[in-house]
């Protein structure tokens, strides 16, 4: 699908970006269901995003983008994630990849961005890959997974992960395949398919060691916005997805109860003490997270601002946002079942967001799991046992 280019207003402000966005949010969500059941982000969607000149919003002035920040990336995942969580998704990546592309050499941003100001480009990290060194560049073969974003794409960057040769590559559209292996119970509307490398050249000044990609603070760019490191930038982009996602799953839980009468019995539910409490604890939950993230995303600015990301305050904006992915998950589950039987119908809004958010909440890098244990391993004085901090 080609599609169109945007307009390029160079005064395009925040809450003007942010308005557009709300505009589209009623088609989103009706097309929501038709996304799921094609398994890609629908076509008309997209278009829109795009037509909204939305996709330059992280991309450096220099290169004819707004240069935006941190909490208007969140408030555009989290307003998208109410009416589709597999949307807000593949939005985010393609608005947060843009600025992990200014962490790649000069001559590579400059080829990137040249054409149009701005790229939808995904990335999946992948021990499947196998590189070798070759005059010039690099050679690239194998496989790698979870590729969110392909089915729009222009560019992909695809990452070596493990090793002490992990590296990432940015690479054309056109120059990998595309294997359609995307089948999931959540988060299906992604098309977050395969991408296969044969023997793939890419040349030097189109690569960058993976240490790099991960920690650097140094940038060409003068904004703090492109010198945080990698995790704590990416926490940013991709919670507003979970917490508008517990939004959405809120209020589709208050449309049922709402109208709900109980078979056999036909007392109406919304008149039941028990609803009352599950509804009050719900909102609860959702003005919790709300205002976890809104921390979260301050939290990092300033971080930034001050130049301070020691591992301590990575482990700590990593544990907060294992937190809130957590938060998210139990609500929806308990949501969903209290919901009763019809909030399991595959068209049912609350069951996509339950089944999103649970799928999310496998996501390595917010998994509860790994995050709690890696701020416990701090408390206790040892090493962190994973990369992803």
């Amino acid at each position: 699908m080609a599609l169109t280019k945007s307009g390029r207003d160079a005064n395009l402000s925040a809450e003007e970006l942010l308005e557009r966005i709300n505009a589209l949010l009623p088609g989103i969500a009706a097309r929501a269901r038709q996304a799921e059941v094609d398994r890609r982000p629908h076509d008309e969607t997209m278009r829109e995003l795009v037509d909204a000149d939305i996709m330059r919003m992280l991309v450096p002035k220099r290169f004819g983008g707004h240069e935006m920040g941190l909490a208007t990336l969140t408030a555009v995942a989290r307003m998208l994630s109410r009416s589709c969580m597999s949307t807000a998704w593949v939005t985010a990546f393609y608005l947060g990849h843009n600025w992990m592309l200014t962490k790649f050499p000069e001559p590579a941003q400059k080829e990137v961005f040249a054409e149009k100001s701005y790229t939808m480009t995904p990335i999946q990290p992948s021990p499947m890959l196998r590189i070798k060194q070759v005059p010039g560049g690099y050679e690239v073969d194998g496989r790698s997974s979870y590729s969110s974003g392909i089915m729009h794409a222009d560019w992909v960057i695809l990452a070596k992960s493990g090793g002490a040769d992990a590296r990432a590559f940015v690479v054309r559209k056109e120059d990998i395949e595309v294997d359609d292996v995307w089948h999931m119970s959540g988060m299906s509307a992604t098309g977050s398919n395969d991408v296969i490398a044969h023997e793939l050249f890419v040349p030097e000044h189109r690569t960058l060691d993976a240490a790099t990609l991960f920690n650097t603070s140094a940038s060409i760019h003068d904004n703090p916005l492109y010198r945080i490191p990698l995790l704590p930038f990416i926490y940013c982009e991709v919670m507003g997805v979970y917490v508008g996602g517990l939004e959405g799953a809120t209020h589709a839980y208050e449309d049922i109860v709402r109208t709900k009468t109980r078979a056999h019995i036909g007392d109406r539910v919304a008149e039941r003490q028990s609803t009352h409490v599950s509804l009050g604890q719900a909102h609860a939950r959702l003005q919790a997270g709300n205002a976890l993230l809104d921390r979260l995303v301050a939290d990092t600015w300033a971080l930034a601002e001050a130049g301070a990301f020691d591992i301590e305050k990575r482990l700590e904006l990593k544990l907060r946002a294992g937190y809130i992915n957590d938060l998210c998950r139990q609500s929806v589950n308990e949501m969903a079942s209290m919901g009763g039987t019809s909030a399991f119908r595959q068209d049912s809004p609350l069951q996509r967001f339950f089944r999103d958010l649970n799928t999310l909440a496998t996501h390595a890098f917010t998994d509860r799991h790994g995050a709690f244990e890696l701020w416990g391993r701090q408390r206790l004085g040892l090493e962190p046992n994973s990369p992803l901090i």
